[in-house]
């Protein structure tokens, strides 16, 4: 029953905790002490040492740690044509702390003219023996942060034409993975768990977006993304409710999305958070159709504490009452670095939870 193509049994959501030399260097880049190049050194000899522990430990799907991100989903919608990150922008807020200070904005009509990440794809594939795995955010993201405000009325009268611009560029990305041999992307889609919170849900109301409308939106431009991709091409969604400094936003059962986001979206996969009881039950697993994956996230990456391996089975067998088991695979139930600051967590607390997955994998699928 162990899975020769992704999603894998024991898998992982992406980031991992960037080891000090990277984040030392990445302070000296932004103070202007070294130069791009001498940084994109050091990130590629942290890669590849970073490649080399997943193996290690047993993973199939690999990823670079997203070690050349600042932001998990900044950098990547910054890459697109006509949007941009700014200073000064209003920080994300979680329970209990706030981000940095920057924020996205649409300044041009968006497109794709090439990016940066492709490139980043290929340096893992070059270094890796596994399946590489590569993430970014889903396009929901550029609007759901920022809404009407982040778009121009001057550049987008209609916001129907973002939505179709946004799907577009898109589209042309998923595409050029694809030609740089990727087979497994992942796109991280927090804003759908996010509209199963009423207090998230308000926040909409109250800025002029309809959040009974939003998911059909974000289908539709996630559909298009991936239209068309290779046939042997695995797409994966990673659902959340924030992540930073082991911080969260958002709380709620999948019930309100969980039709839409198994059968209307064209996915294989889904990461889902499951790792405390602001996820709610499995019982939204119920609507998942036969053919498709889910990965739950019983692991959690906000504390170093080590999952009993009893305690991660028993709870993959109150899953399976709603899903058959070979529809499930294990995971943590976010990056343990959604930002460059990290998760609050050691490094070796990291690597043993991932080591736990494999283990607990093994024996359950194995």
């Amino acid at each position: 029953m162990l899975r020769t193509v992704p999603p894998f049994r024991a898998d992982h959501v992406g980031s991992l905790l960037r080891p000090p030399e990277l984040r030392e260097a990445r302070a000296k880049r932004a103070s202007g002490e070294i130069s791009a190049g001498e940084l994109q050194a050091v990130e590629d000899k942290a890669i590849a040492a970073v490649i080399a522990k997943e193996e290690s430990v047993g993973l199939r799907g690999v990823t670079d740690g997203e070690y050349r991100r600042e932001f998990w989903h900044f950098d990547f919608l910054a890459g697109l044509d006509g949007v941009e990150t700014y200073e000064g922008g209003p920080g994300i807020a979680f329970k209990g702390g706030v981000t940095k200070s920057v924020a996205l904005r649409v300044y041009d009509k968006i497109g794709y003219s090439g990016h940066p990440m492709i490139d980043h794809f290929r340096y893992l594939k070059a270094h890796t023996k596994e399946t590489p795995k590569l993430t970014i955010p889903s396009p929901s993201v550029l609007h759901f942060r920022g809404g009407r405000k982040a778009v121009p009325e001057s550049i987008y009268p209609e916001m129907e034409d973002f939505y179709h611009d946004l799907a577009e560029a898109y589209h042309h990305t998923v595409q050029a993975f694809a030609g740089a041999g990727c087979r497994y992307l992942q796109l991280d889609e927090t804003n759908l768990a996010y509209l199963c919170d009423p207090e998230q849900r308000q926040m909409l109301r109250d800025r002029g977006d309809d959040p009974e409308k939003l998911p059909g939106i974000y289908a539709r431009m996630i559909n298009r993304a991936i239209e068309g991709r290779p046939a042997d091409m695995t797409i994966t969604m990673h659902l959340c409710r924030g992540n930073f400094r082991s911080m969260w936003i958002a709380q709620g059962g999948y019930e309100p999305v969980a039709q839409i986001l198994f059968n209307e979206i064209g996915a294989n996969g889904y990461f889902m958070e499951y790792d405390t009881d602001r996820a709610g039950s499995f019982e939204p697993l119920r609507f998942v159709p036969k053919g498709k994956i889910v990965v739950l996230g019983l692991v959690t990456s906000k504390t170093g504490t080590l999952e009993s391996k009893d305690d991660l089975k028993r709870r993959l067998d109150e899953a399976s009452k709603y899903l058959d088991l070979d529809q499930i695979c294990l995971s943590p139930q976010c990056g343990f670095a959604s930002t460059e600051e990290g998760n609050v967590l050691a490094a070796d607390e990291q690597w043993a939870k991932l080591a736990r997955i494999v283990e607990v994998a093994e024996e359950v699928w194995g």
